[in-house]
């Protein structure tokens, strides 16, 4: 906080919706310039109090002091747009009726954001609607900017120039958001409202988690000394956040270990067209495209892509709003077809396919229901949960189970959503902003269990941590058609396109680049084989029987390794399994992907015929 006296001051303020209290004895501080993080779980109560802030609803009791002259702008996660013609209509109605002639600042946001300020607000996109209701909170200059979740909706570009402007904001702010990075970037202080009890620091977002699990250390200790039992809302909290991130370094080790794998696999994909319908061997390969094809009109969405993705491979797919990737999991999920090239995904999937958007929920029925319409117990991942239980996954309480959907906070109803989406049976699971609306411990959550998920994943988000938490690769989508495949973090993504973007920027302003005729030839692509060689044919012919002994041996040496006795007895023993064992694997794996290419390419032999 600065050194000026606080602008905005809430003093033992109470809230409560019938019995539930939301907060008690809240007391809060705002300093001119202070750019704050406001953060809690789903249903604590956050967005109410950015309505107390603004002044929307008033505490059922408690002090407030406001500086005279002080000016509150709120954008709320949903605005109402109703009765405005343009989305710059929108943004002018920010402006106050004295200072209409001030209407140029709406131009000069509008080109910051590059808002499509002519769209009629009912048929525009959700990233145009969120600019403009951005627009609007700033557009009178506030003193104190609230916003709630406003990096919804908003592809990296916007986020980026979003932090630009609040970075430069000379007010205060205080944002809530889930998206990790963006906090980071913006925050130098936060406020945490747990259970009623809202704490601050004079840090920013980055310093959160070690702040959070000292206090929550602390609090064990407390009930320890008062013998005082942990109630059961706190039970995820106590014994989960922490536990949580202490697992996130070896989860870390193992995502680096998966884009290692997908940059070989990468390596080994050659120009070999597959047919995916040959049983267990090729339940390896999920999706290939080739060469697709995809326009609306004069503008084209996917051009000339290929990629094969293999069993495990959890693949984001980036890029700005308007660029098509909606349109690309629809390509690769057979749900469109490509103008060109074509598409074939393996017959044994069993598709979990989340989007905020196409879930309804009944808000009569009880969560219980939704899950469980029969009996008490759910199918989930190839075991049967009680349905208290799976709820309690998803940071629900026993009390929540038989509550009606209609009582849960927007958050909460998101979190139900995917409970809903994971607990069906799956081998391929594609998600599409999975992420908007959560609270930070829901997305560890989530990030856990796809870090636990042994199938394959399509996943669309501007969440840049999420990203670089959950994904193997990316599928970086420019917005001119383009498709680029990328093994590594979103952020190091988006530092190598800056990188790239500044040095053609350089060899642009240095010299003018002359074309001349001695342009690279580009090597002409082998005539197609007409028949296999006799070693192909022989390899084709025993590879089965080869790769059958050798998945007997994995399974025997696993078996072996398996006994809790063996290292104990024997660890020299135990170490030379251990080492035969990743052998075989290795050999096993190239087996399988011989034999896949072999019968391929005599498929394509037989088809030229």
């Amino acid at each position: 906080m600065d050194n000026f006296p606080p602008i905005y001051t809430i003093k033992g303020a109470h809230l409560s919706f019938g019995l539930h209290p939301l907060f008690t004895g809240l007391d809060l501080v705002i300093g001119r310039s202070d750019k704050t993080c406001l953060i809690g779980r789903n249903g604590s109560g956050k967005s109410t109090l950015l309505k107390v802030i603004a002044g929307v609803i008033e505490p059922d009791k408690g002090e407030i002091f406001i500086q005279p002259g002080t000016k509150i702008a709120y954008m709320p996660q949903e605005s109402d747009f109703k009765g405005y013609a343009t989305l710059k209509d929108v943004i002018l109605s920010g402006l106050s009726e004295h200072k209409a002639d001030e209407d140029y600042r709406a131009d000069i946001l509008i080109g910051q954001l590059d808002i499509a300020s002519a769209q009629n607000p009912e048929t525009a996109s959700g990233g145009e609607r969120k600019k403009a209701a951005l627009a609007k909170a700033l557009i009178g200059e506030p003193d104190i900017l609230l916003l709630d979740e406003p990096t919804n909706h908003l592809d990296i570009a916007t986020i980026e120039k979003l932090e630009e402007i609040i970075n430069n904001f000379k007010g205060a702010v205080i944002v809530i958001s889930h998206d990790r990075a963006f906090l980071n970037h913006i925050s130098t202080s936060t406020i945490w409202l747990d259970r009623g009890i809202l704490r601050a620091n004079d840090k920013g977002f980055a310093h959160f988690e070690a702040w959070q699990e000292q206090i929550i250390n602390q609090e064990i200790i407390e009930q320890k000394n008062l013998l005082k039992k942990i109630e059961e809302e706190t039970e995820w909290l106590h014994k989960g956040v922490t536990a949580r991130r202490k697992r996130n370094m070896g989860r870390l080790r193992r995502l680096q270990q998966l884009r290692l794998e997908r940059k070989e696999q990468i390596k080994q994909t050659g120009s070999v067209n597959l047919t995916i319908d040959k049983g267990e061997i090729l339940s390896k390969m999920i999706v290939e495209t080739k060469h697709i094809y995809k326009s609306f009109g004069d503008r084209e969405l996917v051009k000339d892509f290929t990629i094969r993705i293999l069993r495990g491979n959890k693949i984001g797919i980036v890029g700005p709003n308007g660029a098509g990737k909606t349109t690309l999991i629809k390509l690769m999920t057979k749900r469109l077809e490509p103008d060109q090239g074509f598409v074939r995904i393996a017959k044994n999937l069993e598709e979990a396919y989340f989007d905020q958007n196409r879930i309804t929920l009944d808000p009569t029925k009880t969560l219980w229901k939704t899950l469980c319409p029969e009996g008490d117990h759910i199918f989930v991942r190839g075991h049967y949960r009680h349905v208290v239980a799976y709820l309690k996954d998803f940071l629900f309480t026993s009390a929540q189970a038989k509550t009606p959907v209609g009582a849960l906070s927007g958050g909460e109803k998101n979190r139900l959503m995917l409970a809903l989406a994971l607990a069906k049976p799956s081998n391929f699971l594609v998600l599409d902003e999975p992420t908007n609306d959560l609270d930070m411990d829901t997305l560890d959550l989530l990030q856990e269990a796809l870090d636990e998920y042994t199938g394959t994943i399509l996943i669309v988000s501007h969440d840049r941590d999420f990203l670089d938490k959950v994904c193997t690769s990316l599928l970086y989508m420019k917005g001119d058609g383009t498709i680029t495949e990328y093994v590594g973090t979103y952020s190091d993504l988006l530092a190598g396109e800056k990188e790239k973007a500044l040095n053609a920027q350089k060899k642009t302003t240095v010299k003018k680049v002359v074309k001349t005729a001695s342009v690279a030839e580009v090597p002409a692509s082998p005539a197609p084989k007409k028949k296999l060689s006799f070693k192909e044919q022989h390899l084709l012919k025993t590879l089965p029987a080869e790769i059958e002994k050798l998945q007997t041996r994995v399974a025997r040496l696993e078996a072996k390794l398996n006994d809790p006795t063996f290292y104990a007895q024997n660890p020299d023993e135990f170490t030379k399994t251990t080492i035969e064992l990743t052998s075989t694997k290795e050999q096993l794996e190239t087996a399988e992907m011989t034999w896949l290419e072999l019968e391929i390419l005599q498929e394509e032999i037989l088809g030229q015929k």
